[in-house]
């Protein structure tokens, strides 16, 4: 092969557009810009998000106030109710409520919340506990261990 007879494949080389060079080139006069205005003109142009001196979109929209904790703990919750699904004197734990489907995933703590009765004696194992989810674990005969 030589590679003086080398060429790219038809349809790979543009050439360039040369704007404002006679309305016999195809893009004369107005150069493609259009007639007058404010985008017509040379120089910079409107940054981005101006809407011509309306209130911009971002300025109509309520303001973003506060901040984002980034240190904050997110919890799988589970309530005492959903915990009566699970046999009498069973150990409970984040992969048991994994396997039951009460928890979507374990990459996060468990916490137990205090709604619903429970009516079985359970030995709970969890990060936290609500103070009436504790109460109502031990009311009804059973443990709830923090991890």
């Amino acid at each position: 092969m030589d590679q003086s007879k080398l060429r790219p494949p038809v349809g790979a080389k543009h050439k360039r557009k040369r704007v404002g060079c006679g309305n016999g080139s195809g893009h004369g006069s107005f150069s493609g810009r259009g007639c007058k205005g404010q985008k017509s003109r040379s120089g910079p142009n409107v940054r981005v998000g101006f809407e011509g001196g309306q209130l911009p979109l971002i300025k109509r929209l309520p303001a973003q106030r506060g901040f984002t904790n980034k240190y904050k703990t997110i919890y799988s919750t589970i309530n005492v109710g959903k915990l009566n699904e699970f046999a009498t004197d069973m150990e409970v734990t984040a992969t048991e409520l994994h396997k039951a489907g009460m928890i979507q995933t374990l990459k996060y703590p468990v916490k137990v919340l205090g709604d619903g009765n429970l009516d079985r004696a359970l030995t709970v194992k969890a990060k936290k506990f609500s103070a009436i989810a504790k109460e109502k674990i031990i009311a009804a005969g059973g443990k709830a261990e923090e991890i």
